[in-house]
């Protein structure tokens, strides 16, 4: 198996496997902080057993190389757990996903600001439609009954952190940050701790929170190492697939109508990701080509 292929593969199960974290947001009949909880503390306890069980403390000393973007990862994916089932809701499953979509514009502007990375024509073109798409999502959440412009920002605020994130950590690529993971998401369901009631759900909703754990361990450690093998562009087509499935899936198993705004705008946003980032794909293509050659 090629690297490659091996990309591939990691980054389309790390999307699967996150669909349904929405989902099961809505099916589970708890508190909001509650289902943060549970949601960083289930899934942050399965990732750390299974790197104690793989390589024992080896991937953590490690961890200490990485400085202030270690701790800046750390700090801003810890604070996704509890924003993610705040954002979900406070507004509709669509518009946070498509909302989420827009990752890449703020990893683009992060990378021109903090690493003095040049933003491309193409990008910047890029952004302009995706923020008209947003735009049409927010002026929906007036018109929506299960839309608000509440959860909309705490949606703006994770795709923002994500890719401060991600941005923090290409300093330090030759480190796994998979270790990273548990620490942010254990450490934010403890801070949650005083103000959730984590015991009332367990007696009638345990499979439901054992499996949200399972999917958001398992998505966010195939999402870890995908990138790894494959370009940028292409893992943005790939986590699109989840602004697509996600609704959908919602839709199918609750019923809950995404709406015209949502899924207009949504159409919008992805839409723009997917022409630049084929943009991006076909450009380089000659290249591997006559490389190969």
């Amino acid at each position: 198996m090629t690297d490659h292929l091996k990309g591939l593969i990691f980054t389309t199960l790390g999307v699967l496997f996150i669909v349904p974290d929405s989902l099961f947001v809505r099916l589970i009949q708890a508190e909001p902080l509650t289902t943060a909880f549970w949601r960083g503390m289930s899934s942050g306890v399965l990732i750390l057993v299974a790197l104690l069980l793989v390589s024992g403390f080896a991937g953590f000393r490690s961890l200490h190389k990485t400085g202030w973007p270690g701790v800046i990862y750390i700090l801003l994916i810890g604070s996704t757990a509890p924003g993610f089932v705040l954002a979900v809701t406070l507004t509709s499953v669509a518009n946070v996903v498509f909302i989420f979509a827009s990752m890449p514009i703020f990893a683009a502007v992060f990378g021109r600001v903090f690493l003095g990375e040049p933003i491309r024509r193409r990008m910047v073109l890029t952004m302009l439609v995706v923020m008209f798409g947003l735009g049409i999502i927010a002026y929906g959440s007036g018109e929506s009954g299960i839309a608000n412009w509440r959860g909309d920002l705490i949606a703006l605020y994770i795709s923002a952190a994500y890719a401060a994130a991600l941005t923090a950590v290409r300093q330090v690529k030759g480190i796994s940050m998979i270790p990273a993971i548990p620490i942010a998401y254990i450490g934010a369901g403890l801070i949650l701790l005083p103000f959730a009631a984590p015991v009332e759900p367990v007696a009638t909703q345990w499979h439901l929170l054992l499996g949200h754990g399972v999917f958001i361990a398992a998505g966010t450690c195939f999402l870890t190492l995908g990138p790894r093998y494959i370009s940028s562009a292409e893992v943005s087509l790939l986590i699109l697939l989840e602004s697509v499935l996600a609704p959908l899936l919602v839709w199918m198993v609750i019923g809950e109508d995404p709406g015209k705004w949502a899924l207009m705008g949504g159409a919008i946003v992805i839409g723009a990701l997917v022409v630049s980032n084929l943009v991006v794909l076909l450009r380089r293509r000659p290249a591997s080509v006559s490389e190969g050659i």
